[in-house]
């Protein structure tokens, strides 16, 4: 799975669903394979922070019933830029790993990052806005909603 969302957005959720025999005492661990890092551990007691890499610490969540229900799909808080990368979802028992999917995450910046509304006589506005990747100028008329970038 691709998954894209702007940078800041209130949360994304990284699917994971599995169907299959739970092995005995499992746990479910997420990993960023690029940066061979853990992400999130969820034992049947709850998540186990132990381990976790420190970026990811109060970002990242599991429904509590994950276990019992299979939907081990990761709750991903404000994600950033550098959060973007190849995500895996694994269900494990300490002697066998199966993993169960991986997810692509893109992050992109948001598209404004400063903007000012100048008015301009006759109902004519100017929307200046500055991003990572160029500047844009956008004009148009309030009363017919209509947007011209130039």
């Amino acid at each position: 799975a691709v998954i894209e969302v702007f940078e800041e957005t209130q949360s994304v959720l990284l699917p994971c669903l599995y169907g299959g025999v739970i092995p005995e005492d499992p746990f479910v661990i997420w990993t960023r394979n690029d940066h061979n890092s853990k992400v999130f551990l969820f034992r049947q007691e709850g998540s186990d922070p132990e381990g976790q890499n420190q970026i990811y610490r109060g970002r990242t969540s599991m429904s509590p019933d994950a276990l019992e229900t299979g939907n081990y799909s990761l709750t991903f808080r404000k994600p950033e830029l550098t959060d973007s990368g190849n995500y895996i979802c694994s269900i494990a028992d300490g002697v066998k790993t199966i993993k169960l999917t991986e997810v692509q995450l893109n992050v992109k910046g948001q598209l404004f990052r400063t903007s000012t509304v100048l008015k301009i006589n006759l109902g004519l506005f100017l929307f200046y806005s500055i991003n990572d990747k160029k500047n844009t100028l956008i004009f148009g008329n309030l009363e017919k909603s209509l947007y011209t970038a130039v």
